[in-house]
């Protein structure tokens, strides 16, 4: 019995196991539709009986699978720990929390719910090769994150002392003008902030320049690592 349900539950690569991966995976797109129909106004009350008996039985049938794979893998705490497991729990979690709960504060949770998108990860061999080109610069990853935090404060200082005396409404202290840091930086542009002086009009042309750079640097890195991987 342990060996049928390892191939089934474990084993992607047998028949059986590959069956039981698409049941699974159309269980989750269903599950994701069922999700958006919840949020149309105005439903049927027999619509929100079908939609919460449905999501009963997904809840259920997800269990059984996070079960299951806890009992097949040795330590069972190795897959509980993991990545995958962790988006198993937050898949099911949103129900149990909620169930026998009518509290606004509580029923965000179900937000959750869409952590089953992230379960459709486990079944596509492409996703692993993507995982494994994150792997490969993952230092270079990390240092380019801590030179952007560096650089946006940068940023908010230098904007902080052009802009701050003629509009201190906005740019009142270094944390606000992080804000327009940021959307400068990734070229967003809300327009809720932005300079009115020369000095600060200059230094937000150089921003953006820079910002653009900044895109493309982490951008190259990842293309190049998935170009190596995909020579593996």
């Amino acid at each position: 019995m342990k060996k049928f349900l390892i191939k089934l539950v474990i084993e992607s690569d047998s028949k059986i196991g590959k069956r039981f991966d698409i049941f699974i995976q159309v269980l989750i797109v269903l599950s994701i539709i069922s999700f958006s129909i919840e949020t149309l106004p105005d439903l049927d009350n027999d619509v929100l009986i079908i939609l919460d008996l449905f999501e009963l039985i997904t809840v259920i049938l997800f269990s059984v699978e996070l079960i299951l794979r806890l009992f097949l893998t040795s330590p069972p705490f190795k897959y509980l720990f993991s990545f995958y497991g962790l988006i198993d729990i937050l898949a099911i979690l949103p129900f149990y929390l909620t169930t026998g709960f009518d509290l606004r504060t509580v029923r965000v949770f179900r937000l959750f719910r869409l952590f089953r998108i992230f379960k459709l990860f486990k079944y596509g061999t492409a996703i692993d090769r993507l995982v494994e080109a994150f792997a490969e610069i993952k230092k270079e990853l990390i240092l380019f994150l801590i030179g952007t935090l560096f650089f946006i404060y940068l940023s908010s200082v230098g904007i902080y002392y052009f802009e701050s005396q003629a509009q201190p409404e906005l740019f009142k202290s270094v944390f606000h003008c992080m804000w327009w840091a940021v959307t400068t930086l990734t070229t967003v542009g809300y327009g809720d902030m932005y300079p009115v002086t020369i000095g600060g009009k200059l230094f937000t042309t150089l921003i953006v320049f820079i910002g653009m750079g900044m895109v493309a640097v982490p951008t190259g890195l990842f293309a190049s690592a998935v170009s190596k991987t995909f020579k593996k």
